[in-house]
């Protein structure tokens, strides 16, 4: 199974952004991801056997989530002309490098590349949405906790921990 350590905005948080980048690509054909699916993700595990989900989980377990801090979507940019981002402010690097930290002192795979925090809104490169973005400031968040998610067939995730 694919699995990834996250964090998810609240439902209120996503649907402001949704709102604004629904206003920049009003009557045109740009696909945003849906929002169910916006999480920054802290780690990517990648496959890992079913039976070795207890040890992810209890590797999680150690990290030290620091709950209440703020948090907020806010600018936005893109890898390439590939992924289209809206950028997430509130000091997320250190809690990702506790979650890898963990992963890797446990045994299990994290991957290694530069922590960016994100959520990913499209599959392509749209300049009215990256425009859009730019100004975005949306609503505060405190951090409540982080998840570990499975990305099933069909594109759809599914939480299996949350801590």
């Amino acid at each position: 199974m694919r699995l990834f350590v996250a964090v998810y905005p609240p439902d209120g948080v996503r649907r402001d952004l949704r709102r604004r980048l629904d206003a920049a690509v009003a009557g045109r054909r740009a696909r945003l991801t849906g929002i169910e699916k916006w999480h920054v993700t802290l780690a990517f595990l990648g496959e890992v056997a079913p039976e070795s989900r207890p040890e992810v989980e209890r590797a999680l377990d150690t990290v030290q989530v620091p709950r209440g801090r703020e948090l907020r979507i806010r600018g936005g940019g893109g890898f390439g002309r590939r992924v289209t981002w809206a950028g997430v402010d509130g000091q997320l690097g250190e809690v990702a490098a506790d979650v890898r930290a963990a992963l890797v002192a446990a045994g299990l795979p994290s991957d290694d590349k530069p922590f960016t925090p994100h959520l990913t809104v499209m599959y392509a490169h749209d300049d009215r949405v990256r425009a859009a973005l730019e100004e975005y400031e949306g609503p505060a968040w405190q951090l409540d906790r982080i998840e570990l998610v499975r990305s099933d067939p069909g594109g759809t995730y599914t939480t299996l921990w949350a801590g």
